[in-house]
């Protein structure tokens, strides 16, 4: 039988999958590329600065495709976390909880 511990354990902390990370590196790339695409689409029809500038940016959008792509998930996760019930607040009696104790010793004397 396994071990059950004794505080819930937080999660959320965990990495990705790995399937999950890669499909969205494969994203990035390809939507950096799609830019690069119409960049050169854009050199192509346009004149004057702005055809040398979607050059510019065409020529060096796949270094940033690539480093964006290879950028994987770096968290660092030192295992499950549990919960810290010892600073919570715990609820105080209200003011009915005094009264009930009057009550209670009235019907006594009665």
């Amino acid at each position: 039988m396994t071990q059950q511990p004794e505080h819930p354990v937080s999660i959320t902390s965990a990495r990705p999958s790995r399937s999950s990370d890669i499909n969205k590196r494969q994203m990035r790339y390809l939507m950096s590329m799609g830019i690069r695409t119409i960049c050169f689409v854009l050199a192509i029809v346009t004149t004057g600065p702005l055809r040398w500038s979607l050059v510019v940016a065409a020529v060096f959008l796949p270094y940033v495709a690539v480093v964006l792509a290879n950028a994987t998930d770096r968290r660092e996760s030192s295992g499950p976390a549990s919960f810290d019930t010892q600073d919570r607040l715990l609820l105080e009696s209200g003011p009915d909880d005094a009264n009930s104790g009057e009550r209670d010793q009235s019907s006594h004397n009665g």
